[in-house]
């Protein structure tokens, strides 16, 4: 009996020391991103990895306007997104608006401009886009973003009904959903 309690308080000793040093040696680290399949143009510079997903849902706005080279005739143009961003778990990470700006729950902000387009695989979804860091405030979150991808889109696209003098001015809110992948400069 004494040898068994002996080997259990080893033992147990043990476990505590290496789960101490893994504790102690190891920062935590959440589940790998999994990126998906896309084509190279929207592969951001070498140097630089991901670091976290946003998931978005919201709407991308638009306005009925007159074109500005044939002020009679009338389209959609795109005025700014609105999205909340979360993470996997549904926990969230901030929001996305017009700028394009991604502003963290940290106060971080980062101001993207569209390097590269791709049309995605759906074409009822608006395309997917890789963006640069024009801008960055905060050392969060979003503060070390580089580049940043828009992926996985669903909707989005401007409304089909008309848009004519009828309707001038009127805004439409359409849902969208993507995934947006941020990435800093290589440790």
């Amino acid at each position: 009996m004494k040898t068994t309690i002996t080997r259990l308080l080893t033992t147990s000793a043990l476990l505590l020391a290496v789960g101490h040093s893994f504790a102690a040696d190891s920062p935590p680290s959440g589940p790998a991103i999994a990126l998906p399949d896309v084509p190279a143009i929207l592969h951001p510079p070498g140097g630089q990895v991901v670091y976290l997903e946003a998931l978005a849902t919201g709407v991308q706005i638009y306005e009925c306007v007159s074109k500005p080279d044939a002020p009679s005739a009338y389209e959609w143009a795109f005025r700014a997104p609105e999205a909340a961003l979360v993470d996997r778990s549904g926990r969230s990470l901030g929001k996305h608006y017009a700028g394009p700006m991604w502003e963290s729950v940290d106060g971080s902000t980062v101001v993207g401009e569209a390097k590269a387009r791709d049309p995605g695989p759906k074409q009822s979804a608006i395309p997917w886009l890789l963006l640069s860091a024009k801008a960055t405030t905060g050392g969060g979150t979003f503060g070390q973003a580089k580049s940043i991808q828009r992926l996985q889109t669903v909707g989005g696209v401007a409304p089909s009904e008309p848009c004519s003098a009828t309707n001038a001015k009127q805004i439409a809110r359409v849902p969208y959903t993507a995934s947006y992948y941020f990435y800093r400069a290589a440790p």
